[in-house]
């Protein structure tokens, strides 16, 4: 049988995969792997859940926190807020763990569930697979008084806020910031807490009604924000997705700034302050190329990880490093965070264009943005792309005439019959070319026959 968890915890379509009847039995499971070290004392474990405003989550949190009572934990009910702000509150609070119910950037007929451990750091996969080997065992059932009591986390919202506004080196006044808010989980925190830092704030996309979460708004969707903040005349705008775990931003010309691009900007600036942990950023191999060498100028060392947040948080956890994230806005501040944060990354992009006084088109042109393209090659074994002998000669082939100005990575697929085929260059022309000769040649080599393919 398929592993439930993937990447993020457990995610499909509500009342689909993701039955009420599943998120009962998931929370009685984590109960008894991540409660044990307390109940074990003889004290009664808890737990903070959350869930962004998708209508699944309704009944999916009432199924998680029934299964977490009737097991003896002592349950957290925070509401509508961001992962991020779940995962701090599992720290301030001194939980046992938590759990996240969203399905991140997704559409609003899916959803998920994500568990934390102690702290507000994410699950290793052992842990997940000692949850899932525990689904259909005897759950823990306790009587009478040592069943779980369930209440209102009512300052959750406003414990996160104040955490924020105290990563701030300064405030924010004279900045007009629009905020696409995805009509998801950082609605009601985002738009406060900037205005809070004092900015003036438009806010788009946050109106959440739990069924138009990600629909045309957001960090996946930034027409709307790039308009806005051009008929605004604003300093620059933030989108978030759905559970506000990434950022991507928009300068004054409504010109996008992606997650390589911000990360440029926030290493430059930490190494500048001396907080910058051995002048090191990490990030996966996906990151643009133009990244690598705007850091190598300032005396940076890019870091280089599989693609996955997780692997990034892994790789900071072990180097004690500061800073990491992802191309598509994932960005990790381990001083004030154990997971992405797309609230506390747009406060700190803000921070930058107030503190220096500089526009964010001009602090993102620190990087120059190499040329990239990406082919999908579907209908071939990938299991035999990184040791097929005509593919890593055309490999070889085209780093030896892409030198320095270019790259080439080949990713199979983690869930499909594809490998991912991306060139980057010093032009499009050349990296259109390339890409296209390579996924020629890998399709050619590593295509399933037709009898096997049917």
């Amino acid at each position: 049988m398929a592993r439930l968890f993937g990447t993020d915890g457990v995610r499909g379509l509500a009342n689909g995969l993701l039955t009420a009847e599943l998120a009962l039995q998931l929370a009685q499971a984590a109960a008894v792997v991540l409660g044990h070290e307390r109940a074990a004392n003889g004290t009664r474990p808890r737990a903070v859940v959350a869930r962004d405003p998708r209508a699944s989550g309704e009944f999916i949190a009432a199924a998680v926190e029934a299964g977490l009572s009737s097991s003896g934990i002592d349950v957290y009910d925070a509401g509508v807020l961001p992962t991020p702000a779940a995962a701090y509150l599992i720290a301030d609070l001194d939980a046992d763990f938590g759990v996240m119910i969203s399905a991140s950037h997704n559409p609003a007929p899916d959803n998920g569930i994500k568990f934390f451990a102690r702290g507000g750091q994410k699950l290793p996969d052992e842990v997940e697979d000692a949850i899932e080997a525990q689904l259909g065992k005897e759950p823990a059932r306790p009587v009478a008084g040592d069943v779980g009591r369930i209440q209102r986390f009512s300052d959750a919202e406003d414990r996160y806020i104040v955490h924020l506004l105290g990563t701030l080196p300064h405030r924010l006044e004279g900045l007009k910031v629009v905020l696409d808010c995805a009509h998801g989980a950082a609605s009601g925190c985002s738009p406060q807490v900037f205005a809070s830092a004092g900015a003036e704030v438009v806010v788009i996309g946050a109106e959440p009604d739990g069924l138009n979460i990600n629909d045309g708004v957001g960090s996946t969707h930034l027409g709307q924000l790039k308009e806005a903040v051009v008929k605004h005349g604003a300093d620059f705008g933030i989108a978030h997705d759905g559970d506000a775990d990434r950022c991507l931003a928009v300068d004054h010309e409504g010109n996008e700034v992606d997650g390589d691009q911000i990360m440029a900007i926030l290493a430059l600036a930490l190494k500048k302050s001396g907080k910058l942990k051995d002048d090191v950023l990490v990030a996966t191999v996906m990151s643009n190329l133009g990244l690598k060498i705007a850091l190598r100028d300032a005396g940076i060392t890019l870091r280089e990880t599989a693609v996955g947040d997780r692997y990034v948080l892994e790789a900071m956890r072990d180097g004690g490093f500061s800073l990491g994230g992802e191309q598509s806005g994932h960005v990790i501040f381990s001083d004030y965070a154990t997971t992405g944060d797309g609230v506390l990354t747009g406060l700190q992009i803000a921070a930058q264009v107030a503190g220096t006084g500089r526009t964010l088109k001009d602090l993102a042109g620190a990087m120059t943005k190499l040329p990239q393209l990406m082919i999908n090659v579907k209908g071939v074994d990938k299991s035999r792309a990184a040791t097929d002998e005509g593919v890593a000669a055309a490999v070889a082939a085209a780093e030896l005439e892409l030198g320095d100005t270019g790259r080439v990575l080949l990713r199979p697929s983690g869930t499909e019959a594809l490998v991912r085929v991306m060139v980057e260059a010093a032009d499009m022309e050349t990296a259109t070319r390339i890409c296209t000769e390579l996924a020629g040649v890998v399709e050619d080599r590593l295509a399933i026959p037709h009898e096997l393919a049917l």
